[in-house]
């Protein structure tokens, strides 16, 4: 009941500082946003709320991409890719951030995918006309003037826009400005001037400063004065709503008009305020990375507090019932021997057979020469020495100690598969255990894969081959940097797992136990291939039929 209590009143604490961020966030104080949405996120994770988790990390995301930190804002927003399920408005949103980071980093094609993965779900055609703006736009980037073409002229002869005039101003603008690069001079001139009289006509002032810049760029060979005239509009109205990008483009324009004195005023003020804004995006940037270092430092120092307890707990206890656990343990242990080889000798004869077999021998192994020889050791220690001597004591705990963390991560490792509805997530926070301080793990996911018409031996099978290549790598990789891509072609489940570690020669892959993991895929009829160089890392794919 306690527990029960104390994560309730956890969930209120998340709650109250979601709402913070959201309140800072409104009133553009994102650096106090970016905090308690941080400190939201953390008690969420722990209290596997995935809808908040979501939507935090989506938040921090955007954030993100505000102050320019495109990089990071894709880390983040793969980050929140498990916690969305079948969420359609956060699947949107992150895409739809996904997109705009692509495109600020000039991936046109990663950006172009993202938006038509929106199109894929947006069944309302009023819902589709953003994101095949964000498409045209992308390829007014790209000059592909044409196909942004092919892409906005509908929107506008259709009468969906008509009630709309702030969505009918950006396509119109648009539109224009992709004629007239084209070479539709004079059709592209009258269609941006008809958007800025819409937006001038609803008091759209922040709209205004892109139909401004379209014309001051439109202008900028044929009237030198219309130019000017509609780079200082774009400049005032940007100063207006702080917006900085917009402020530093219509300079641009200004500082190329060189038939005036006052350019080098403009060319010093573009210099003064592009240094500020860099300062005050690195500046962000490196505020938010430390806010999230010094968050995880906080949930390691815990974790290693817990830790400790434990073991101070588990000490106390040895002591008290010592005897009784050597004897007890080891009938337990010899008991489990001859259960877990029972069991694995009586099951399924199918084609799964020598997979099956290679991991019994593997598990019987690790008990019998491993755990049973350990406790065999203990029992014949505290027989023959004076266990009142302090250092025989400690020595004694020790070995217990460690006998007490091996079958811990033996039970971990072995536990049975959840092949229910909650597999797909059960699998993700498997994977993402192998997190630490100094390995990142990081899971991304295609097309989507419905896992309740995935067969169960399959989902078995899967699961335990990752978690085979987790083990390997946390045991022998060295890897800082773990990628595991989860995708749907066609009729065929695609694996992807690579890590930067010291990869393995073709011996040590045999050696460490991979070979079983190919024929648990193999008897799938699916396949498992290697690749891997010492010290270039390691990659598996896995292809399993569906």
């Amino acid at each position: 009941m306690n527990l029960k209590n104390r994560e309730t009143t956890k969930s209120v604490l998340a709650k109250k500082f979601s709402n913070l961020g959201d309140s800072y966030y409104t009133a553009k104080r994102f650096d106090s946003a970016y905090y308690y949405y941080n400190k939201s996120k953390e008690i969420f994770e722990t209290e596997k709320d995935s809808t908040y988790s979501a939507y935090t990390l989506i938040q921090l995301a955007r954030i993100q991409l505000t102050f320019g930190d495109y990089s990071n804002s894709e880390e983040t927003l793969t980050e929140a890719l498990p916690y969305m399920h079948d969420n359609l408005q956060y699947q949107v949103a992150a895409n739809n951030l996904f997109g705009i980071a692509a495109k600020e980093l000039k991936n046109y094609g990663d950006a172009v995918f993202y938006y038509n993965k929106i199109l894929k779900t947006a069944s309302d055609s009023l819902l589709r006309v953003t994101p095949l703006n964000n498409i045209a736009n992308v390829y007014i980037e790209q000059k592909k003037y044409k196909d942004a073409i092919i892409l906005l002229d509908p929107l506008l002869k259709s009468n969906l826009l008509d009630t709309l005039p702030y969505k009918k101003a950006i396509i119109t603008d648009n539109l224009g400005f992709a004629y007239y690069k084209y070479g539709s001079i004079k059709k592209g001139e009258e269609l941006m001037n008809q958007a800025l009289a819409i937006r001038t006509s609803i008091n759209d002032s922040y709209g205004s400063i892109e139909s401004y810049l379209h014309l001051a760029d439109y202008y900028q060979n044929k009237d030198y004065q219309k130019s000017k005239e509609n780079a200082l509009h774009a400049y005032d109205e940007a100063t207006k709503h702080q917006s900085i990008d917009e402020r530093l483009e219509a300079l641009g324009f200004l500082m190329s008009h060189n038939q005036e004195k006052g350019v080098n005023a403009y060319a010093k003020l573009y210099v003064n305020l592009d240094d500020s804004i860099k300062k005050v995006r690195n500046n962000a940037k490196n505020q938010f990375a430390k806010i999230r270092y010094d968050s995880r430092k906080a949930i390691l120092e815990s974790i290693k507090y817990k830790g400790q307890r434990a073991e101070i707990l588990l000490q106390l206890e040895t002591q008290k019932s010592q005897k009784y656990l050597f004897f007890f343990g080891f009938v337990a242990l010899l008991g489990g021997i001859g259960f877990i080889v029972n069991y694995y000798k009586s099951k399924t004869k199918r084609e799964r057979l020598e997979a099956n077999y290679t991991t019994e021998t593997r598990i019987s192994k690790e008990l019998h020469d491993e755990l049973a020889n350990d406790v065999f050791y203990a029992m014949t220690f505290a027989g023959t020495q004076d266990l009142q001597n302090p250092i025989k004591k400690e020595t004694l705990l020790d070995h217990l100690d460690k006998i007490y963390v091996r079958t811990r991560n033996f039970s971990k490792e072995n536990s049975p598969v959840e092949t229910g509805e909650h597999f797909e997530q059960n699998l993700k926070q498997m994977l993402h255990s192998y997190k630490s301080s100094s390995t990142e793990v990081i899971i991304k996911n295609g097309n989507a894969i419905d896992w309740s018409k995935v067969q169960t031996e399959k989902k078995i099978a899967i699961q335990r081959v990752l978690q085979e290549l987790m083990v390997n790598m946390k045991k022998h990789s060295q890897a800082s940097f773990v990628i595991i891509g989860f995708d749907l072609e066609q009729n065929t489940l695609r694996i992807d797992y690579s890590d930067n570690g010291v990869g393995f020669s073709q011996q040590l892959i045999l050696k460490n136990g991979l070979q079983n993991a190919e024929n648990r895929i193999e008897t799938l009829k699916g396949i498992l291939t290697f690749d891997s160089e010492t010290n270039k890392g390691f990659k598996a794919k896995i292809l399993v039929p569906k």
